[in-house]
């Protein structure tokens, strides 16, 4: 009878412990609550969906395909995406001061800007014209060479010899109405554009008769 009391005593103490163990140990996580959130991907781009968005929004100031007939409107086909998405928020912010603007841009979520961008960017330009035979000489020379006496750069370091630009850092000038173009130096010039820098020191060194006539000699550029 002793043996057998020692054997089931034994045994109990052994249950005992076995269950404290498994009330000490907790349970382990449920594998969903313990995995991180996935990080959210950004959309992705959809120049089709641009399209659409571009034709409710913006054609009819700058025409189906981006290229305006209409010299206070610029042309945006084939203009760099990045340089585009970056206006356009500038537009949004008040960065670049444009009443018109600002209000179309106020329209468009950051993913119909990439859109409309990646659209534009794909878009074939139409070439442009000089139409100033008496200024084209001078433009051309401020263009490729600038005015070194004066510090004035040329135009021609940024936005390459045949204006093509540099994406995401400098715009595409070639073909661009000669009238915007030299709206946006004199507001550069002024102080009433004031989101580059850069060109707001280039354009302070300009007079309004070479503002017309390096305007006009992009306007040629092909």
């Amino acid at each position: 009878m002793k043996l057998h009391a020692s054997l089931f005593a034994a045994a109990l103490l052994a249950a005992v412990a076995l269950d404290a163990s498994a009330q000490a140990t907790p349970a382990a996580p449920a594998a969903s609550a313990a995995a991180p959130a996935a990080a959210a991907q950004p959309a992705k781009i959809d120049a089709a969906e641009g399209e659409k968005r571009y034709a409710a929004v913006c054609a009819a100031c700058h025409a189906a395909d981006g290229n305006s007939t209409i010299a206070a409107n610029p042309k945006l086909a084939q203009q760099h995406p990045e340089y585009l998405v970056k206006q356009l928020h500038d537009f949004k912010d008040g960065k670049r001061a444009s009443p018109v603007m600002q209000g179309f841009a106020a329209q468009l979520a950051d993913q119909d800007m990439r859109n409309i961008s990646a659209f534009l960017g794909a878009a074939k330009a139409k070439p442009g014209f000089a139409k100033d035979k008496e200024l084209v000489t001078l433009g051309e020379r401020i263009y490729r060479g600038g005015v070194p006496d004066r510090q004035i750069a040329a135009c021609a370091s940024c936005h390459s010899p045949n204006g093509a630009g540099i994406p995401a850092q400098y715009p595409r000038l070639s073909g661009q109405h000669a009238d915007y173009t030299a709206a946006q130096l004199a507001a550069f010039r002024d102080g009433a554009r004031k989101n580059s820098p850069q060109m707001t020191d280039v354009a302070a060194k300009l007079n309004d008769r070479e503002i017309r006539a390096v305007s006009d000699y992009i306007a040629g550029l092909r």
